[in-house]
């Protein structure tokens, strides 16, 4: 009986240690569990962490490579050619209007690719500065002196063919120039200048600035109106190249007493008209003139204009 008994106490703690062994077992297994999911969603969050942080990185190596890029335009263009002739502002300046640059038939609007390279290479090749509209504005307001041959390169409303036709040409020669933009056109119009292009100008020293909202000629609607366009346009650029816009160009050249209010009100520090003939500091700094430039003029009316 006592032996019964003795074997009977044996198996009950065989049973009760087998029975904590499994909980022991069983906890350890829920446990190395719960530290695998803890290892791997750690380690998914770093993973995530680490991609977000390798896509800001790109984003701001690329924003910055950009500002840098601008910034040694601008410091570049302080400097002119030594020993040359200067002038102050008390002469005039040619200030060159440029449109759309390709060929169109019957569209004097519109030059030919040829054409505009036979000119910038003449301008090139005779020595002539191609000014920035900042070196433009120390020039009219601060009289700075500019080289005695200076000629200002623009062109109006960013067609797309600013980029495809007369940007090539204009890195070719190293020529400055500024593109005027129409901004509800932009990424609307597959006919005018998109948003990545108008950074990639920007960015290589393309001065970008307004053309308006919606080239509606500013002297036909309300100071209101005007003042809403004006400011927009600026509003739009400013956010799409992180950079102060200064300069209005008023579409076909049209403005009055509330257009100049309005350039002022809106923020523009500068502001053009055309007029086909030379600028000169009297024409006052919200109403610079500009010479067209069209298809049908041949090489002696350029030659005529810069003289």
């Amino acid at each position: 009986m006592k032996t019964s008994k003795k074997i009977l106490m044996i198996l009950l703690c065989t049973m009760v240690i087998g029975l904590y062994g499994c909980k022991e077992k069983n906890n350890e297994a829920v446990y190395n569990n719960q530290e695998i999911k803890k290892e791997t969603s750690q380690k998914s969050k770093e993973e995530k962490n680490t991609s977000n942080n390798n896509s800001k990185d790109l984003k701001k190596d690329t924003e910055d490579t950009a500002k840098k890029n601008i910034k040694n335009h601008q410091n570049n263009e302080e400097a002119f050619p030594q020993n040359i002739p200067l002038k102050h502002n008390n002469e005039d300046i040619c200030i060159l209007m440029y449109h759309s640059i390709d060929y169109e038939k019957n569209n004097n609007l519109r030059m030919p690719k040829e054409k505009f390279k036979e000119q910038m290479k003449y301008i090139k090749d005779q020595g002539y500065t191609t000014l920035t509209l900042n070196q433009l504005y120390d020039f009219l307001e601060k009289n700075k002196p500019i080289p005695k041959k200076s000629v200002v390169i623009t062109l109006d409303d960013g067609y797309v063919d600013n980029y495809t036709n007369a940007y090539p040409v204009l890195k070719e020669y190293g020529i400055n120039a500024t593109i005027f933009v129409i901004t509800d056109c932009i990424d609307r119009d597959n006919s005018y200048l998109n948003s990545k292009q108008i950074r990639e100008l920007q960015a290589n020293g393309i001065d970008i600035q307004s053309h308006t909202t919606n080239h509606q000629e500013l002297h036909r609607v309300p100071y209101k109106n005007q003042l809403q366009t004006l400011k927009q346009s600026k509003e739009v650029l400013e956010k799409l190249l992180d950079k102060k816009i200064t300069c209005i160009a008023y579409p076909c050249g049209k403005y009055n007493e509330d257009t100049i209010k309005a350039a002022k009100e809106a923020g523009y520090t500068m502001a053009f008209a055309t007029g086909g003939r030379l600028g000169k500091k009297s024409d006052g700094i919200y109403s610079i003139k500009r010479i067209g430039v069209y298809a049908n003029n041949g090489m002696n009316i350029l030659q005529a204009y810069l003289k």
